[in-house]
C-alpha cells in the first residue's frame, strides 16, 4: 500500500453519531496511508465511543476539552501543524453550528478555527435518513460547500444517511493533500473484463479482474480529476457507468464521448476481441461444438480517430513492443505493455512507453497507476 499521506498531519472530530464506532477503523486506514492522526472528541460522541479507544488507535492522546494550550490554534490555526481537518461522522447538530458560527464543543471550535485559517476541510455527514432531507440541514451542507469544506455523501440504506465507507473518506482525504496535476481534467476509464454470450448460460471472457483500472481511476481521483469508469463493476468516488460485453462497453464509450468532452482516455479494460455467434437455450455438452467468432470493432482506434484525447493504451506481452512503439508513431501518448501473468494479479512488472522512451516499473498496481499518471504530466 502506498504511503501517499506520509508526513501529513489529520485532525479527525468525531462528534455524536453511532457512527463513531467507525472511528477506530478509519484512523487505522489513515495511518496505514502514512498519516498522523488527532483525534477531538464532542461530548456527545465520548458517550458512544470512549476517548481512550481513539487514544490507543491514533497513539495521541484524544483532544475532550480546548485547555490553555489552545490546541485549535496550535492544529488549526495560522502556522498550525495540521493539514486537514476531517469531522467523521459530522452530525446534523454539527453541522449546523458550522454553519453559524458555533463553537460550543472542541469540534466546533477546531472548525471555526480551521475555516477561519482557510485549511483543507471535509466532513463524513451522518445521521438519520429524514434529518438529512430537512430543508434547512441541505441548506447548511450548501453553504459549508461554498466555504470550500469537502462534503463527503453518505450512504442512503435503510431510511439513514450512513456515513460513507472507510475507503471513501480516505480517498477524499488523500485528494486533499495531494498535488492536483489533473484538476479541471476529465478522465474516461475502461475497465475489467468483458464476458461474451455463447448461449443462454455460457460466456466467453478472460482472466482481467479490473484491478488495474480500479487503481488508474481512484489515482486519477486522487490527484484532483473528475474521473468516469465504463465497466461492470463499481468504485468509489467516481462515476461508474455499466458495461459487460465489448458491443456495451463500445457503446457506452462513444455515448460519452459524442454528449461529453473528456481530456483522458485510458483503455484499461481487457476489451473481447471477437464476438460469438450466441446459440439459443444451452449447448448440449455431450458432443463437439462449433463456436463462430467474428472480430469486435476496434474501440480505441475509432476514439483516436473521432475524439482526438490523450489516449493511455495497454498491449499484453513482450512480444508487443514493436506493436506499441508503432501506436506512439500514431498519435497514442503512452503504450503501457504487461504480460498475461499480471492479469488477476496484484502487480508485476510494467513497462511504459511514450515518445520519450521506456520506463519499466514494477510494484503492485496501485504502484504502476501512480507511475503512469506521474509520466504523463
Amino acid at each position: 500500500m502506498m504511503r501517499t499521506l506520509e508526513g501529513r498531519c489529520i485532525v479527525l472530530g468525531v462528534t455524536g453519531s453511532i457512527a463513531a464506532v467507525e472511528t477506530v477503523r478509519l484512523i487505522h486506514a489513515l495511518r496505514r496511508r502514512g498519516a498522523e492522526v488527532q483525534p477531538v472528541m464532542s461530548p456527545a460522541a465520548m458517550g458512544i465511543v470512549h476517548p481512550d479507544a481513539l487514544t490507543y488507535a491514533s497513539g495521541r492522546e484524544a483532544i475532550t476539552r480546548c485547555t490553555g494550550r489552545v490546541e485549535h490554534v496550535m492544529y488549526c490555526g495560522e502556522g498550525g501543524c495540521a493539514d486537514l481537518l476531517l469531522i467523521a461522522p459530522c452530525t446534523a447538530n454539527t453541522i449546523g453550528k458550522i454553519a453559524a458560527g458555533i463553537d460550543d464543543t472542541p469540534v466546533t471550535t477546531f472548525a471555526t478555527t480551521a475555516l477561519g485559517h482557510r485549511m483543507p476541510f471535509a466532513i463524513a455527514p451522518a445521521m438519520h435518513g429524514s434529518m438529512y432531507a430537512h430543508p434547512k440541514v441541505k441548506e447548511n451542507l450548501r453553504a459549508l460547500e461554498l466555504w470550500g469544506i469537502d462534503v463527503i455523501g453518505p450512504r442512503i440504506d435503510e431510511g439513514r444517511a450512513k456515513i460513507a465507507d472507510t475507503e471513501t473518506i480516505v480517498l477524499h482525504a488523500e485528494r486533499a493533500l495531494l498535488p492536483k496535476p489533473l484538476k479541471g481534467k476529465r478522465v474516461l476509464v475502461t475497465s475489467g473484463a468483458c464476458m461474451e454470450a455463447i448461449d443462454d448460460v455460457r460466456v466467453l471472457t478472460t482472466r482481467s479482474t479490473g484491478q488495474m483500472g480500479r487503481a488508474l481511476a481512484l489515482h486519477a481521483f486522487r490527484l484532483g480529476a473528475e474521473v468516469t469508469v465504463v465497466h461492470s463493476s463499481r468504485f468509489p468516488c467516481v462515476r461508474n457507468v455499466y458495461a459487460s460485453s465489448a458491443m456495451e462497453m463500445h457503446r457506452e464509450v462513444i455515448r460519452l464521448m459524442e454528449e461529453e468532452s473528456f481530456d483522458i482516455y485510458a483503455s484499461a479494460a481487457a476489451i473481447s476481441d471477437f464476438i460469438p455467434l450466441r446459440r439459443e437455450g444451452k449447448l448440449p455438452g455431450d458432443r463437439e461444438v462449433d463456436i463462430h467468432l467474428d472480430p469486435a470493432p476496434k474501440l480505441l482506434r475509432e476514439v483516436a480517430d473521432r475524439f482526438h484525447p490523450i489516449i493511455i493504451a495497454f498491449k499484453l506481452g513482450w512480444n508487443e513492443m514493436a506493436r506499441a512503439g508503432e501506436m506512439l508513431r500514431q498519435g497514442i501518448r503512452m503504450v503501457v505493455v504487461n504480460t498475461p501473468y499480471e492479469m488477476g494479479a496484484e502487480g508485476g512488472e510494467f513497462a511504459i512507453l511514450t515518445e520519450e522512451g521506456e520506463e519499466r516499473v514494477h510494484g503492485t498496481k496501485e504502484e504502476v497507476a501512480a507511475a503512469i499518471w506521474q509520466r504523463l504530466r
